[in-house]
């Protein structure tokens, strides 16, 4: 009995898989096409760049005469008009040297009237001969002292005022203030140069990226562009802009050149700040109503072809499927081409399907089962 139990098991697992051989009709893998059917696209040519972005205008304030802030009337982000007062300097010791300048010029003027007066009146005694010429060179000369004297004692009050002047800071551009560097009570000295109190950066709602692009791709960039970027704060979102300018002058950083290319970039949402870093698709040349195939289909050969069927392909086709399934090679011209999708400028019509690639998946057919009572 035990015998006739494994002579019937042995014989089952033949049967089995005999059917399972015989059901799949001794076929392979089964294959698929993945398929596209052409149709009018629009095919791109872009650069990629990193940047900042910047205020498209903005004006460090500072002063042109040194002393304390005795006043400060705005504050990081506030919003200035031009002509607007933004700051006030102590005008004390400023008020004294006016006051120095003026007495100065008092006393300038009183000589020069009297070296004036004196003058005249030795000119009028050496025509007639009454005095040296010694003398009256001397009275000549003292006027002309005097004279200088009296305008450089006005320019001396002028400068004063004018220094004066400069105690009341304005705003030059109407904006946003971005950084104040200085605080009430401070003291400023203007020095050889002019210390920055103030960053005011003009309209943020017209704001700019400053691209840094690659000399590979430099000679494909031109004015008026179209633009997408991101940033890290909005990864979502893409910002729109325009190339505005390509800049002549090369940046070396680590043996690698690049050139900035300043793109325009609308803010109306105030969304964009100045500093954040920028990603920026640059298009370098568009082109719609095309058809466009993925560059992997110019590439694509059936695996059942045989060599001398290889050799005869053109130089540039695609594989066509008609509605039984059968491939034919058509051979096409290619237009541009950005690596992934490529131009097709003749050789193909509207709805052909062609094959871009395959894929094997394997048949299992239908289950095979047994079952056996003993």
């Amino acid at each position: 009995m035990k015998k006739r139990i494994i002579w019937i098991a042995a014989v089952l697992a033949v049967v089995i898989a005999a059917a399972t051989l015989f059901g799949r009709g001794g076929k392979g893998p089964a294959v698929n096409y993945e398929t596209q059917v052409i149709a009018s696209d629009t095919i791109t040519l872009s650069v990629t760049a990193t940047g900042t972005v910047n205020p498209v205008n903005k004006v460090d304030v500072g002063t042109q005469v040194s002393g304390i802030i005795s006043n400060i009337y705005v504050d990081f982000n506030s919003e200035v008009e031009e002509g607007q007062l933004i700051a006030q300097l102590d005008r004390s010791t400023l008020e004294a040297e006016k006051s120095v300048a003026a007495e100065s010029l008092c006393s300038a003027e009183l000589d020069y009237k009297l070296q004036k007066k004196n003058y005249e009146r030795q000119r009028s005694l050496f025509e007639q001969g009454l005095i040296s010429d010694t003398e009256y060179d001397d009275a000549e000369t003292s006027y002309l002292k005097a004279e200088s004297s009296y305008r450089q004692a006005q320019l001396s009050l002028e400068r004063a005022e004018i220094n004066l002047g400069y105690t009341q800071i304005y705003s030059p551009i109407s904006g946003v203030v971005l950084s104040r560097a200085v605080d009430e009570g401070q003291t400023v000295a203007s020095g050889y140069s002019t210390p920055t109190l103030f960053t005011i950066a003009n309209d943020l709602r017209q704001m700019q990226v400053i691209a840094n692009v690659d000399e590979a791709d430099i000679g494909a960039v031109t004015e008026g562009q179209r633009v997408d970027f991101t940033v890290d704060s909005y990864s979502d979102t893409t910002f729109g802009g325009t190339v505005r300018q390509v800049r002549l002058q090369s940046t070396t950083t680590s043996n690698v050149v690049t050139y900035e290319v300043v793109i325009d970039a609308p803010n109306p949402e105030l969304k964009l700040k100045p500093g954040m870093t920028a990603t920026a698709t640059i298009y370098t040349k568009e082109k719609g109503g095309v058809f466009v195939v993925p560059a992997k289909a110019l590439r694509f050969v059936p695996s059942d072809i045989t060599a001398q069927q290889r050799k005869e392909l053109p130089a540039h086709h695609v594989y066509v499927r008609d509605a039984d399934g059968a491939l034919t090679p058509r051979e096409v011209t290619t237009g541009i081409s950005n690596g992934i999708e490529t131009e097709i400028t003749s050789g193909l019509a509207a709805g052909d399907e062609i094959v871009v690639g395959l894929a094997a998946a394997e048949d299992t057919g239908g289950d095979v089962s047994v079952s056996i009572s003993m």
